[in-house]
């Protein structure tokens, strides 16, 4: 029978203190690549502190603009097919 993502979760979580023991083995140790070093002491401080915020830039200033745009139509029932809403 399927676990359910709940407990799957759970299991997972039943492990975190040695897959942080695990990603602190990698990050020092001294024949791991430096590229294994990094990431292992990425994914310990993406889980520690959160991942960074990333900027969005975007026009000439630099700042992302961002346009939202919300219509009220208020359509009378007996014009409901009118043309243009």
């Amino acid at each position: 029978m399927p676990k359910t993502l709940t407990e799957i979760r759970s299991i997972a979580r039943s492990h975190t203190r040695t897959a942080i023991n695990t990603l602190v083995g990698v990050m020092k140790a001294k024949d791991a690549t430096p590229a294994a070093r990094v990431s292992a002491a990425t994914a310990i401080l993406d889980r520690g502190w959160g991942k960074p915020v990333q900027a969005l830039e975007n026009g000439d200033n630099g700042a992302l603009e961002l346009i939202q745009k919300i219509e009220r139509v208020i359509v009378h029932p007996q014009n409901s097919d009118s043309a243009g809403v």
